[in-house]
């Protein structure tokens, strides 16, 4: 990656590589142990059905009408932004197969998405989230949150980015990947997962294998929002057992490298 795209991304690897815990990146070989079934099942269940500010188990939730999403720009490097949106949006479409399209006009979304800056970043909270996501700030560096209808489908979404605070943790790339995915219906980070950008203790910006296969299970057709974890786990096991078979396991840390956001930068 060049030096002037390092610093317009705000990407700091020392920092981030800091905050990680090498014991546990040790202990793990990132190519071999996810793939096991009982290891991604626990992680679908993990960040598909738990919910990142409460402890409750919750059922499938995930988009059944086409992903529409509004960019509200409060900052310089307008073009950078939409151009980190848009190749990530173009990745989750494509791994999910679902509609996902940027629009021009705030009227047409339902996934309002801010890039604004720490001065802003509460206002713009209690804006469009409400008191309550306010109360989540400390310690965050970006923030998500979705809406539900009675069906357990997401309708609506926002996303919340200050984009000096995340420059300032080299987290602009990974709060545009995280938050994105997670109003997708992945909404729960653990660090019982990894490698995953869904684990704050490993560095991961761009989504891994492990998010992909996440992903590919959340929006495969038989999986229905609403569904309880008992729905769900014959599901996820006969899936699995056919991506065993055709090579989508041990392909999935190199299929999801596809995405474009890994050659912007560089990997």
């Amino acid at each position: 990656m060049g030096l002037s795209l390092r610093l317009l991304l705000g990407i700091a690897f020392p920092l981030f590589a800091a905050q990680t815990q090498p014991a546990l990146i040790q202990a793990l070989n990132p190519a071999a142990d996810w793939k096991g079934s009982a290891n991604i099942t626990q992680a679908f269940s993990e960040i598909a059905l738990k919910n990142e500010y409460d402890k409750d188990k919750h059922r499938v939730r995930k988009w059944h009408v086409p992903v529409r999403v509004f960019i509200e720009h409060q900052v310089g490097d307008k073009a950078l932004h939409t151009q980190l949106v848009q190749m990530h949006l173009a990745h989750l479409a494509e791994i999910t197969g679902h509609d996902i399209q940027l629009v021009d006009v705030l009227s047409e979304a339902n996934l309002h998405l801010v890039f604004t800056r720490q001065s802003l970043w509460v206002d713009d909270i209690m804006r469009l989230m409400g008191p309550n996501a306010a109360k989540n700030v400390h310690g965050s560096v970006c923030m998500a949150k979705f809406a539900l209808n009675a069906n357990s489908e997401i309708d609506r979404a926002w996303v919340i980015i200050p984009v000096d605070q995340a420059k300032m943790h080299g987290k602009l790339v990974a709060c545009v990947v995280e938050e994105i995915t997670q109003v997708l219906g992945l909404p729960n980070d653990s660090e019982k997962v990894f490698p995953s950008i869904f684990n704050d203790k490993t560095p991961q910006d761009l989504l891994t294998g492990l998010d992909y296969i996440l992903l590919k299970l959340l929006y495969s057709t038989e999986i229905k929002a609403g569904m309880t974890t008992t729905e769900v786990q014959p599901i996820i096991q006969k899936q699995l057992i056919q991506w065993q078979r055709d090579g989508t396991l041990s392909d999935a840390d190199k299929t999801v490298r596809q995405g474009q956001l890994y050659g912007l930068l560089g990997y």
